[in-house]
């Protein structure tokens, strides 16, 4: 790594200050400390959460789901409140990576992050979360503007994130096998608004499908969801997949995740 200044701040008033100085924030450093270590990135401070206890927690507030930022993938996947709540998102937290990354990651690091083939964000989206930041409250549809970008300013850290109860979700993730990253995940859920499905891993970010919601919304059943087409003309295409191969892959996920919440 290049020389850099390590900081632990023990508040969010610390850690915001240092931010806004320039600092680079360090949650779960999933991303960043590989990025440090291959010298893709040389931050000359660096400010480290884990001494703030007040960023993580899981707890419940009426019809919402409430997650700080720096609970472990672990502790989400773990978590009897979020189990009972909204098994799907228990279940993705649950199959994120390997069991280091989910002992080291964090919720907000990753939907800080977001990276275009990562799970989390697709939750967020799907089920509407509310993203909770030391300035103001983000809605999920204007938090996600792009691969590796977010409605973040500059300084501004995630503090918890607020997920709606919802009747039912599921998350169908197509692993990547040396990544575990999602080559094209799903998370589909019936909310009081309509149904919700969002995609990762198959464009330049997270995004709602809105020809499988408008169907799903009309009937939910698997074959609704098989009848709708899939436009590969903005996916990915790579090593790993062609655009056509990714665009088969959200229908399947999605009928998959139909017919496995409808039992």
């Amino acid at each position: 790594m290049y020389a850099f200044t390590l900081e632990r701040p023990a508040t969010v008033e610390d850690a915001s200050k240092l931010a806004a100085s320039g600092s680079k924030v360090l949650a779960g450093g999933q991303t960043l400390l590989p990025s440090m270590k291959l010298r893709l990135a040389q931050p000359g401070a660096v400010a480290d959460l884990g001494g703030i206890a007040s960023l993580a927690g899981i707890r419940r507030e009426g019809d919402a789901i409430v997650i700080g930022a720096m609970t472990r993938h672990m502790d989400v996947a773990n978590s009897a409140e979020v189990k009972a709540a909204i098994p799907g998102l228990a279940d993705l937290a649950a199959h994120i990576g390997d069991k280091q990354v989910r002992a080291m990651g964090t919720l907000g690091g990753s939907v800080a992050n977001n990276d275009p083939a990562a799970c989390y964000p697709s939750a967020v989206l799907a089920l509407g979360a509310t993203v909770h930041t030391t300035r103001r409250k983000i809605a999920a549809d204007d938090f996600f503007l792009g691969m590796f970008t977010t409605a973040l300013d500059e300084g501004e850290l995630i503090t918890a994130i607020s997920f709606p109860i919802p009747q039912r979700s599921v998350y169908m993730k197509f692993v990547q096998p040396a990544s575990r990253f999602a080559l094209v995940g799903v998370y589909l859920a019936q909310t009081a608004g309509g149904v919700r499905v969002a995609v990762t891993g198959a464009g330049q970010g997270v995004f709602r499908h809105k020809g499988l919601e408008d169907a799903l919304n009309k009937s939910f059943t698997v074959a609704s969801a098989a009848a709708v087409p899939i436009d590969a003309s903005d996916l990915n295409a790579d090593l790993h997949a062609t655009a056509a191969y990714r665009a088969n892959l959200i229908s399947v996920q999605t009928q998959r995740g139909v017919a496995k919440l409808l039992g």
